[in-house]
C-alpha cells in the first residue's frame, strides 16, 4: 500500500512514542475526564493494532491495505466522538435522555472496530465471545437495541468501564517500565545475580531459569514474553548439561508463567482486581506474596530433586560471574524497582509509582560507568514504541472485556450463573470450587489472563463469595487459574513458546510442565481454606501457616519427583504427597497427621539404599559451558 516503507514505519514509531509521553504525562499531572482519558487510550491502541497487526497471520506485510485504513478512520472517529462532545456525553441521563442516529452509528463503529482489533492482538476467541454475550443479549432478553448501544457506548460501564480505565492509567505505565528495563540492562542483571547465586548447584541452569523467570516475570507481567526473553539463554543451558528438551522447556514455562503472581509488579490482572475490590494495589501485592513464593518453591525445588535424581552438576564456578561482583557492577540497576515499591508504601498512588520507577532508570543506569554505556538516546525511543506497542494487546482485551461486563450487568447474568453454580455445586464449597478452577482454565485458555480474570469476577467471584469464601480468597482463586492455563494443555501457550526455544514436541513438554506446575494447581485451594496464606489474620496463624504450606510444597514436589535426600520408593512417594494433601487444610489435627506422614516418610527415605551415581553429567571438556555462549545464546 505505501511505496515508501521506512515513511510509514517511522509514522508508526511516532505514534507509539505520542501515545507513551501522552500517558506519562497523564501520570505526572493527572488524568483528564474519564472519556477524554478512556477514548484517548483506546484511540491509540486501536491505530496503532490498525497499522502493525495484519488482518490475517500468513499476511507478513506491516503496511495497512485499504481495509486497514478504512477501519483506522473508523476507530478513530469513534474514539474521537466521545470527546468532541465530552459535555454531552458527562451530563446526560443514562436511559433518560435520547439516542441520536449518530450516537447509535459511532456505538456500532466503536464495537465492531474493537472487537476486530481484539481479533488481530490477541486471536479470534475473546471476540467471539463478546459477540456470543451480545446475542445472548439481543435475542434471549427483552433487550432494546438502542437501550444496549446506549450502556454498551456512553457511559463508563461498560465499553469504557473499569477494565479499560485500569489500562489506560496503570497497566500501560508499567508496559513502558518493564520496556525500559529490558532495553537498559536491567533484564541482563536478573539473568548474572540468578547465575551468580543458583548456577553452580545441581541443576544449576533449571534453576537459573526459575530465578531469574521469577525476577524478570514480575515486571514484564507476560508469560510468552519471559519465555522469549529469558528462555533464550536458560533452555539452551538446560539442554547443555543434560536436561531433556521437554524437561528444559517445561521449567521455564511453569517459571515464566509465575511471573504474573510475583510482586512486586505481577500482571495485568492484578491492577484490575485492586480496582474491583477497591484497595490498593499494594494489598493485592501482600495477598500474592506468600502463594508466588511457595509457587516459586515447588518449582525450584522440583528442578532440584530431578537434578538430584539424575546426578546432574551445576555450571564450573570458574565461568559464572561473582555475586559481589555482579552487586557492584550492575546492583544500582535494582533501584528501580526499590523505587516504585518505597513510592508504593508511601501512600502514592500506583500510576505515580510507576511514573517515578520510569523516570528513575535513566539516571540509575548513568550512575554507574559500568551501565552508562547502556543507555543511549536511540534506545530511550525504541524502549518508549515498544512500551506502546506491548500495550495493545492489553487496551483491547480490556476494551472487549468491557463489552462483556456491560452485558452481564445489563442483563442481570450473573446473578443468573451464581444461582446455576450453586446449584450444580449444591451449596457444597469444594464442587464449587473444582467447577470454578475448570472455568477459569478454560476461560483462561482462549483469552489472556486479564479478560478471562474480569469475567470470572463477573460470573463466579459471587458464587464463591455467597458459599462463604473471602473476597480476597476468591478473587486470588480465578486470578491464579486464569494465569495457570498459559501451561495447562491442550492450549498452553506459554509451553508452546518454550517448545519453539527448545525445539521439543509439545505433548511432552506439556506434561512435564503440569507435573511441574501441579502445586501451583493446590495453592489456591489452601488459601480458600487459610486464608492466613494470604496475610489475613493474626500474624501467629500466618507464620504457622506459611511453615506448614512450605513444608507441604516440599513433600510434594520430593513426592512427584522421586527424590528427597535419595532415590524415593513407592512408599516413601505415597507418604509424602499424602503429607502434603493434608497439609493443604489448615488446624492442628490436619497439620499434626501430615507433618507425622512426612516425618515417616524422611526417616524411611534416610534408610533407603542410594544407588551408584557415577554417571553424573559433568560439564568438562567439550560440554564446558563459557560465559561467551551465554552471551551469544549458542545451543
Amino acid at each position: 500500500m505505501f511505496a515508501n516503507k521506512t515513511w510509514f514505519l517511522r509514522l508508526t514509531m511516532a505514534l507509539a512514542v505520542a501515545m507513551s509521553l501522552f500517558h506519562l504525562y497523564i501520570a505526572w499531572f493527572g488524568p483528564p475526564n474519564a472519556f477524554t482519558l478512556r477514548a484517548t487510550h483506546l484511540g491509540f491502541a486501536l491505530a496503532l493494532a490498525y497499522m502493525t497487526l495484519p488482518i490475517t497471520a500468513a499476511r507478513k506485510d506491516r503496511s495497512p491495505n485499504l481495509l486497514d485504513i478504512a477501519l483506522l478512520v473508523a476507530a478513530i472517529a469513534a474514539t474521537a466522538y466521545p470527546i468532541i462532545n465530552l459535555q454531552y456525553f458527562s451530563t446526560r441521563m443514562a436511559y433518560v435522555g435520547p439516542v441520536s442516529l449518530a450516537d447509535q452509528a459511532f456505538a456500532v463503529v466503536a464495537i465492531v472496530t474493537v472487537l476486530e482489533a481484539t481479533r488481530r492482538a490477541v486471536g479470534p476467541i475473546l471476540p467471539i465471545t463478546a459477540l456470543f454475550f451480545l446475542g445472548y443479549q439481543i435475542f434471549f432478553t427483552d433487550a432494546d437495541i438502542t437501550r444496549l448501544l446506549e450502556y454498551q457506548y456512553m457511559t463508563t460501564d461498560a465499553l469504557w468501564g473499569v477494565p479499560l480505565q485500569v489500562s489506560a492509567t496503570y497497566v500501560v505505565l508499567f508496559v513502558i517500565f518493564g520496556a525500559m528495563a529490558e532495553r537498559f540492562g536491567i533484564g541482563k542483571l536478573f539473568m548474572d545475580f540468578a547465575l551468580a547465586l543458583t548456577g553452580h548447584t545441581a541443576g544449576g541452569p533449571a534453576k537459573v531459569a526459575v530465578v531469574t523467570s521469577g525476577l524478570f516475570g514480575s515486571v514484564s507481567g507476560s508469560a510468552v514474553a519471559n519465555v522469549m526473553t529469558t528462555g533464550t539463554f536458560t533452555i539452551p543451558l538446560m539442554k547443555r548439561i543434560g536436561y531433556p528438551a521437554p524437561f528444559a522447556g517445561a521449567v521455564e514455562a511453569v517459571a515464566s508463567t509465575g511471573g504474573q503472581i510475583m510482586p512486586p509488579i505481577m500482571g495485568a490482572a492484578a491492577f484490575v482486581m485492586a480496582e474491583f475490590m477497591g484497595v490498593g494495589y499494594l494489598t493485592v501485592a501482600a495477598y500474592a506474596l506468600l502463594p508466588a513464593l511457595l509457587y516459586y518453591l515447588a518449582v525450584f525445588l522440583a528442578v532440584h530433586f530431578e537434578a538430584r535424581k539424575q546426578g546432574m552438576k551445576g555450571l564450573p564456578r570458574a565461568d559464572l560471574p561473582r555475586v559481589g561482583k555482579v552487586l557492584k557492577d550492575e546492583g544500582h540497576l535494582f533501584l528501580p524497582l526499590v523505587i516504585i515499591i518505597a513510592t508504593l508504601m508511601s501512600g502514592y498512588s500506583a500510576p505515580f509509582s510507576a511514573l517515578a520507577g520510569i523516570l528513575s532508570i535513566v539516571p540509575v543506569v548513568l550512575l554507574r560507568k559500568t551501565t552508562r554505556k547502556e543507555f543511549t538516546f536511540r534506545k530511550l525511543i525504541e524502549a518508549l514504541e515498544s512500551g506502546a506497542l506491548n500495550s495493545v494487546i492489553v487496551a483491547m482485551a480490556c476494551a472487549t472485556a468491557g463489552i462483556v461486563i456491560g452485558v452481564i450487568a445489563q442483563t442481570g447474568l450473573g446473578l443468573t450463573f451464581t444461582g446455576l453454580v450453586k446449584a450444580a455445586a449444591q451449596d457444597m464449597l469444594l464442587p464449587a470450587l473444582i467447577l470454578t478452577m475448570m472455568a477459569g482454565i478454560v476461560l483462561g485458555m482462549g483469552m489472556p489472563t486479564t479478560p478471562a480474570y474480569i469475567v470470572q469476577v463477573a460470573l463466579l467471584v459471587p458464587a464463591l463469595v455467597n458459599l462463604g469464601v473471602s473476597i480476597p480468597a476468591a478473587h486470588m482463586f480465578v486470578f491464579y487459574f486464569a494465569i495457570l492455563s498459559a501451561i495447562t494443555p491442550p492450549v498452553a501457550i506459554a509451553v508452546y513458546a518454550a517448545c519453539g526455544v527448545a525445539r521439543s514436541p509439545v505433548v511432552p513438554t506439556s506434561i512435564a510442565a503440569v507435573r511441574l506446575g501441579l502445586t501451583g494447581y493446590i495453592i489456591p485451594f489452601m488459601f480458600v481454606f487459610g486464608p492466613s496464606l494470604l496475610l489475613i489474620g493474626e500474624w501467629p496463624k500466618v507464620v504457622m501457616t506459611a511453615i506448614t504450606a512450605s513444608l507441604g510444597v516440599t513433600f510434594l514436589s520430593a513426592g512427584l519427583a522421586g527424590y528427597l535426600f535419595r532415590p524415593a520408593g513407592l512408599l516413601v512417594r505415597i507418604l509424602l504427597i499424602a503429607a502434603a494433601f493434608t497439609l493443604i487444610k489448615p488446624g492442628l489435627l490436619t497439620d499434626a497427621i501430615g507433618l507425622g506422614l512426612g516425618v515417616l516418610g524422611v526417616l524411611l527415605n534416610r534408610r533407603e539404599p542410594d544407588p551408584d551415581h557415577t554417571a553424573e553429567v559433568d560439564l568438562s571438556g567439550d560440554e564446558h559451558v563459557k560465559m561467551s555462549d551465554l552471551e551469544t545464546g549458542e545451543n
